[in-house]
């Protein structure tokens, strides 16, 4: 055996590299489902404004704020509209059609006073 380093087979260029015991491994490549849970995990925010001028007047101006985050992760920041929303929670809807009765009986005890 020879004292010479082991070498890669050639690169396309015809270049060979050394493969002695320096090497460094490269990171490797993370798969869609790892990026996902980091992402879901940690939080991603995206901002941004669009503004229309017409001759220096602001004729429309879009305000976008977007986070992404999992549900428990959006429940630590405070963030839980979706349990109040009535057309995503059945509770909510439930207190939504409660609310709507109360408002009623009241408008109608108001009208006897009247």
């Amino acid at each position: 055996m020879s004292d010479q380093p082991m070498t890669a087979p050639a690169a396309r260029n015809g270049a060979r590299r050394d493969m002695g015991p320096a090497i460094a491994s490269a990171p490797q490549p993370a798969n869609l489902a790892d990026i996902l849970e980091r992402v879901l995990d940690k939080g991603i925010v995206i901002a941004g404004d669009i503004k229309v001028n017409l001759l220096d007047i602001e004729l429309l101006t879009v305000k976008i704020r977007l986070i992404v985050v999992s549900v428990d992760k959006a429940s630590e920041m405070g963030i839980d509209w979706w349990r109040s929303d009535p057309t995503l929670s059945s509770h909510a809807r439930e207190l939504a059609e409660e609310n709507d009765d109360l408002r009623r009986r009241i408008e109608g005890l108001e009208a006897r006073d009247d």
